[in-house]
């Protein structure tokens, strides 16, 4: 159950965010800004390539580097093919993880490694795999790891992960916001360069403006009346969320969304995308899931047990309303059903900008909720 009361008490907050996912959100957009410093350090700037990869590849693991591989898929698979290279291995350690190159993968493909921790035996193994293909390798991960080593010793280029501004990377805030940031924004540096997404200096400053005003009304101080992400995390408090996406970019954010509610508030998520996402998920509004679906007694003593899970359709779309959409079909359908959605939208801005916004949003929503939800903390 939702303890209300903490939402609107940012002291309480404070103290029970001891895994920082708030301050988290709060610092995305200092860690873009010092990811491109990290960025123009390590040379990126200075690239001059010849020409574009033929494929790129994205190896790491956890939910940070899943979501760096979902949204270059997004923001650049019109351009070249983006694969995401799944680790196999008997547990999630990073000791046990291996990744291997599919068999066409050469000399004309780029293989980009993203990870918070840096000791993984998996990754360095496959900058050998990729150093004897001929494989262009760019790695983003913690200075002075294993992982730097193994790259820069195969003619590799590797960027430093940004650090929190607040306190030394802490490796158990891999599946935060900031990590997410901190491993995505120098490859957009990269493929800016590489001519596969449109990701310039002062575009990425835009975002980083758009990151640090969306935490300003996303923000602890901020009550939940006026705060779209405390809003949110009440709404979804005993709900089983359908999120239905709508635009390239809202797609892999929705997917980050589900993600991140499962791993870090422990809160069951589907995610799918417009239009297919309405006959995916219609039998679940038309079931014992919807919101007036109550098959027993209604004169039955009802203190004792938990609330029954309905539920709640969150709609994300990364452009405005109007034009060709399917947002009007999904609201029908949910209040056909007697099922309750919320809705979040940008406000205008480049893609890169509206996406930040739905990210920066949900990542706030699902702190909330993790820590507002009994047990957790």
């Amino acid at each position: 159950m939702l303890d209300d009361s903490l939402l609107d008490a940012p002291e309480e907050l404070a103290r029970a965010d001891r895994g920082g996912l708030l301050r988290g959100a709060a610092d995305a957009g200092a860690r873009v800004r010092t990811a491109v410093r990290h960025a123009a350090e390590a040379g990126l700037d200075d690239l001059r390539p010849d020409g574009r990869p033929r494929a790129v590849m994205v190896a790491g693991p956890g939910t940070a580097a899943t979501g760096v591989a979902d949204l270059i898929a997004a923001l650049a698979g019109a351009v070249a093919p983006v694969t995401r290279l799944h680790p196999a291995g008997v547990a999630p350690a990073a000791g046990a993880m291996r990744w291997t190159l599919p068999g066409w993968a050469g000399p004309v493909d780029l293989l980009l490694l993203t990870t918070t921790d840096g000791t993984e035996p998996g990754l360095e193994a496959l900058v050998e795999q990729s150093y004897r293909r001929g494989c262009t390798i760019v790695a983003v991960a913690p200075e002075r790891s294993p992982l730097s080593e193994a790259v820069l010793g195969a003619h590799g280029l590797f960027v430093p992960m940004a650090k929190a501004p607040y306190q030394e990377y802490d490796e158990s805030a891999a599946a935060g916001p900031g990590a997410l940031w901190a491993l995505l924004t120098p490859l957009l540096v990269l493929l800016d360069k590489l001519g596969l997404v449109t990701a310039a200096p002062a575009t990425l400053q835009l975002v980083a403006d758009r990151l640090d005003r969306t935490a300003e009304r996303c923000g602890p101080a901020i009550a939940t009346y006026g705060n779209p992400a405390k809003t949110l995390a009440s709404e979804l408090a005993d709900s089983l969320a359908l999120i239905w996406s709508e635009g390239a970019a809202a797609g892999p954010a929705g997917r980050r969304f589900a993600a991140t509610l499962a791993e870090l508030a422990g809160r069951p998520a589907l995610a799918a995308e417009l239009p297919e996402a309405l006959p995916a998920h219609g039998v679940l509004l038309a079931g014992t899931l919807a919101a007036g679906a109550d098959p027993d007694d209604f004169f039955r003593d009802r203190v004792e047990e938990p609330q029954a899970l309905h539920a709640r359709v969150v709609l994300l779309r990364d452009r405005p309303t109007g034009g060709l959409s399917a947002a009007p079909a999904a609201r029908e359908l949910a209040h056909s059903h007697d099922t309750a959605i919320s809705e979040i939208e940008p406000e205008e801005g480049g893609d890169l900008e509206q996406l930040a916004e739905l990210l920066a949003v949900t990542d706030f929503a699902t702190a909330y909720l993790a820590l507002a939800t009994r047990g957790r903390t």
